[in-house]
């Protein structure tokens, strides 16, 4: 008995000393496994050049293990890295091969950053890689064939690169067994699709290959691929038949796009049968996409067997002929249906009317005939409606009062006849209608007219309608182009067209309109193009027209004006051509009949008798008025921002049927070039919603190149419009839009380059350099008061109001003149996250607010967010004012609102507040401090300093007024402008303060009403 137990005694001695070795192994192996992790990572920082966000710097960290790490995820027991994730890092450099080290990797994500370079071929020795994503980058050059040795793979994303060259099949048959997500979009492939018989992808789930250069048929291996729920290979040069037989087995499809390419139908491009035959089975199909492509034959009747979920139908610019089916009433669920640019005939199948979900319908540029059925009245959620350019004849039906949600109606270029229906002037969310070139006839109705919702234009031109101008025109505050051309109507041109306050383009030549060109025209302030020639118009050209600072294009020919027409300001561009056929004008301007010299001896006489008789008479009535008057004008001069408005940029091109808003154009790769391919050298800033480029045009134009960065918010699909809202937004304190740069992939906002930075530079320097000049206190007090007057433009006076939501020292750009433009301002217009709707662009948007702190946008940046945001309060203006309260105290402190010596709950107003009004000293004497220091004293300072200790307590009590917690309390913008207004004038008249202020409370006292703090 005792032998056993030192037996068995023994052989637990043994096991435990077997245990420790092994023990010991493992954990030299780990420390081994760990120690070529870090060797590897390290490698891979040594090519990064540039690390924004500083995601790497407990990379550099001395005693942190690499698990710990930023982007990095170990295994539990071996700790061994598993995961690489630094998407969306703003990382730039090249790729290492030394990631090849990391043996244990399962996912590797450096998607959505600036890597350039090629992709490594040794990233394919990671063989336990079951998710890859190098996506948005600037990667080049050919997919490696080593990638197929990841076998595996469950999803791989390269898109969004500039990869280019064949794609071996060996890399996608190699992936089969496991592959699920594929999507190689957006590069520049080339070749065949990759795919080889043999080579079965039964995974697959998405194969996203658009915008690449491939060619060829779609192969029928891809068949193999029945789990397929989203292909889309839209954009390329693909060709052949539509591939009936691999989308035949796809049963799980739900979204196919082939849009784009060269395919045709069956039986020698004459049958689509087949095709919609095959998708039959496809129950789960969402969104099919077949325009612009070679299709022809008919549409067939089994289009109505397509399934019941389908919600977008694109079939145009192809070559389908024939009739519409009434069978398409059987796709109950489509909200789009796009048939235009066919050769479609027949009548509008009255079938369509009972498709109650749809949303948009384009059946435009067609031979379509007939009438307009009633019932497309009875369309509860139609928005557009396009059947221009077809042959559709009869009157157009009142029931179209009945679309409550219609926002852009084009009825042009048909045959319709009648008049227009009154009740048109119900739909009361109408942004375009366009009714030209048709044989309507009768009056424009007041109730249509008088439609403020027309936001983009109005055009009624080549008809025959007749009667006078409707005096409800006025109504059309916010339309940006009317074009009443071509058509019988008489009487006088309303002089009430000067409220139409956005207005750029008017054309109402070729009618019969009689009397004087009223001047208010002329000043409308945004008037770009006026076209009034073929009319019977008499009297002098308005002077209005020739002071304009907007107007570019003037046509007045063939009417019987009268008088000398100087060639100056806006017709200094303009030649005899704009004012053909009017023998009684003459003057300067080019090609034009100079007006004969009269004979100026006795009238020379009579004008010092007349001058010695008016000259009492001025001194004892005229002057006085003036000055009235000019005390009047000022008191308004925000509402006449135009006066100071600069050339205007956007352009509109020969307004005659349906109009197009043109914009400068610059390309992609003219934006690529100017940049230097969006480098690091050339990046000047960040924001909420993407980078700010330096660039050079090919003619030395500086630009600016606001890059959107869509991984952050998605764009909105009204981008385009949206900035033309925008361009709209016009004053010499908001930074111009020069044009815009829109891709599906991509989209940027081209700026000009200001010479003198932003306040940001000025106050603190660019990171990690110094600052781009000192500011004294007259100069920001004047930096101050352009902001003011720039906000309160957009909140009060510009057509479009626009909450700006981000107002901070970096959104602040200064010209060579100093004179300050608030930039981003709507830029939160363009985003809108996820889960939001389609459109945020209706009416009551431009009378809200941009953003909201509910749609997940932040509205604004830390340290400016005024507090009623974080309670989920929609942004508005009172918002602003809390921000420009927070920027005039940062201005007096020096101070960034993020500072840490107001942390733990303290914030830079509230700091401010603790002192006011008894324990100010300390804040005025380092204000002035830096006033003294920046080398701008004057020969006698006294004077200065007392100035400026007045206006830097001015400056406090507005501060804490615009941050009061209470929205209702803090002044308006345009209160604000005025105040700061009035400091800047005593800046530059500092015996104005000596003579009229007394004490240190210098706030106006009708705006201090309800300034109240505790000390």
């Amino acid at each position: 008995m005792e032998s056993l137990q030192r037996g068995s005694l023994f052989r637990l001695f043994w096991l435990f000393v077997f245990l420790l070795e092994v023990s010991s192994r493992d954990e030299e192996a780990n420390g081994g496994a760990a120690s070529e992790d870090r060797s590897s990572l390290l490698s891979f920082m040594a090519g990064i050049v540039s690390d924004p966000e500083h995601a790497l710097d407990s990379w550099n960290a001395s005693g942190i293990h690499v698990c710990h790490w930023s982007g990095i995820t170990c295994r539990n027991l071996t700790r061994a890295v598993a995961k690489l994730d630094l998407s969306g890092r703003s990382l730039r450099g090249t790729i290492s091969p030394a990631l090849s080290g990391l043996s244990s990797l399962t996912i590797l994500d450096l998607s959505k950053n600036y890597f350039q370079g090629q992709i490594p071929p040794e990233i394919g020795s990671l063989v336990g890689l079951t998710q890859l994503s190098l996506a948005w980058n600037l990667l080049q050059g050919k997919i490696p064939d080593r990638l197929g040795s990841l076998r595996r793979l469950v999803y791989i994303d390269l898109g969004n690169n500039r990869l280019s060259g064949d794609v071996p099949s060996e890399v996608f048959c190699n992936w089969s067994t496991s592959i699920q997500y594929i999507d190689l979009s957006n590069n520049s492939l080339s070749g065949k699709l990759p795919m080889r018989d043999g080579c079965e992808l039964k995974e697959l789930r998405y194969l996203l290959l658009w915008s690449n250069r491939f060619t060829g048929h779609v192969p029928p291996v891809l068949g193999n691929s029945s789990k397929l729920e989203w292909l889309d290979l839209e954009s390329n040069f693909l060709g052949g038949d539509l591939p009936s037989d691999v989308l035949g087995k796809m049963t799980y499809l739900q979204y196919l796009y082939l849009s784009y390419n060269g395919f045709t139908s069956h039986d020698g491009n004459t049958n689509l049968r087949p095709f919609f035959d095959a998708l039959a089975n496809s129950s789960h199909l969402l969104e099919l996409e077949l325009g612009a492509n070679e299709l022809s034959g008919t549409i067939p009747a089994n289009v109505g067997d397509l399934p019941k979920n389908l919600t977008q139908l694109h079939l145009a610019e192809n070559h389908i002929h024939g009739s519409i089916p009434p069978q398409i009433s059987n796709l109950a669920n489509l909200t789009l249906l796009n048939l235009s640019s066919n050769l479609l005939n027949g009548t509008i199948p009255i079938e369509i009317c009972q498709m109650e979900k749809l949303e948009r319908v384009y059946l435009s540029n067609n031979t379509l005939s007939g009438e307009l059925p009633l019932a497309l009245g009875s369309l509860p959620h139609l928005g557009l409606l396009d059947l221009s350019r077809n042959q559709l004849s009869g009157p157009i039906p009142d029931t179209f009062a009945n679309l409550s949600q219609l926002r852009r109606l084009f009825l042009y270029k048909n045959n319709l006849s009648g008049t227009i229906p009154p009740s048109l002037g119900k739909c009361v969310n109408l942004e375009i209608l366009d009714l030209s070139s048709n044989q309507i006839s009768g009056w424009i109705p007041g109730e249509v007219a008088g439609l403020r919702s027309l936001k983009l234009y109005l055009n009624l031109s080549s008809n025959f309608l007749q009667g006078p101008i409707p005096l409800e025109l006025s109504k059309m505050d916010m339309v940006l182009a009317i074009d009443l051309s071509s058509n019988n109507l008489s009487g006088l041109i309303p002089s009430q067209l000067g409220s139409c306050i956005a207005l750029e383009c008017l054309n109402l030549s070729s009618n019969i309109l009689e009397g004087h060109l009223p001047s208010s025209v002329g000043q409308l302030p945004y008037l770009q193009s006026l076209d009034v020639s073929y009319n019977h118009l008499a009297g002098a050209l308005p002077t209005t027209l020739q002071a304009s600072p907007t107007l570019q294009q003037l046509n007045v020919s063939f009417n019987d004006f009268r008088g000398n027409v100087s060639s100056k300001g806006a017709f200094s561009f303009l030649t005899e051509e704009s004012f053909l056929g009017n023998p009684k004008l003459c003057g300067s301007v080019k090609d034009m009949r100079p007006c004969p010299r009269k004979k100026r001896g006795h009238v020379l006489i009579l004008s010092i008798l007349l001058s010695l008789v008016a000259m009492p008479l001025f001194c004892v009535f005229g002057y006085p008025a003036l000055a009235v008057k000019a005390r009047i004008r000022r008191q308004v001069s925000i509402l006449h921002d135009e006066d100071r408005l600069g050339d205007e940029e956007a352009r509109i091109d020969g307004f005659k049927g349906k109009q197009q808003y043109d914009l400068p154009k610059i390309s992609y790769r003219q934006l690529v070039e100017a940049t230097g391919g969006f480098g690091q050298s050339s990046l000047i800033g960040s924001g909420m919603f993407g980078q700010v480029y330096r660039g050079v045009l090919h003619d030395d134009t500086k630009i600016a190149v606001k890059v959107l960065d869509p991984l952050r918010a998605d764009i909105s699909g009204s981008f385009k419009r949206e900035c033309q809202v925008l361009r709209r937004t016009r004053h010499r304190n908001l930074i111009r839009i020069i044009t815009i740069c829109s891709r599906p992939d991509f989209k940027a906002l081209v700026l000009p380059l200001m010479p003198n930075g932003s306040l940001e530079g000025h106050l603190y320097g660019p990171r990690g350099g110094p600052s781009d000049g000192p500011l004294n206190l007259t100069q920001l007090v004047s930096i101050l008061s352009d902001v003011a007057e720039g906000v309160a433009y957009l909140h009060h006076h510009s057509p479009v109001r626009v909450v700006h939501c981000d107002l901070k020292p970096s959104n602040i750009l200064l010209d060579e003149d100093l004179t300050a433009l608030v930039t981003d301002f709507g830029i939160a217009r363009l985003v809108k996250t996820n889960d939001e709707q389609a459109s945020n662009v209706n009416s009551s948007a431009y009378d809200s607010a941009s953003c909201s702190s509910t749609d997940g946008l932040l509205c604004g940046s830390l340290g400016y967010i005024a507090p009623e945001y974080g309670m989920g309060k929609r942004a508005s203006t009172q918002g602003d004012v809390f921000s420009f309260g927070v920027l005039v105290l940062e201005i007096v402190t020096g101070t960034r609102p993020t500072d840490v010596q107001f942390s733990g709950g303290s914030s830079l107003q509230e700091w401010i507040k603790s002192h006011y009004p008894h324990n100010l000293e300390p804040v005025i004497e380092q204000a002035l401090a830096r006033c003294l220091t920046s080398g701008v004293v004057q020969p006698d300072p006294a004077p200065s300093i007392t100035a400026w200790r007045v206006v830097i307590v001015d400056l406090i009590e507005l501060g804490l007024m615009c941050t009061q917690y209470n929205p209702s309390t803090r002044p308006t913008m345009s209160d604000v402008a005025l105040e700061m207004g009035r400091l800047k004038q005593c800046l530059s008249s500092p015996s104005h303060i000596r003579e009229g202020l007394v004490g240190n409370s210098h706030v106006s006292n009708d705006f201090a009403i309800g300034l109240s703090f505790s000390a």
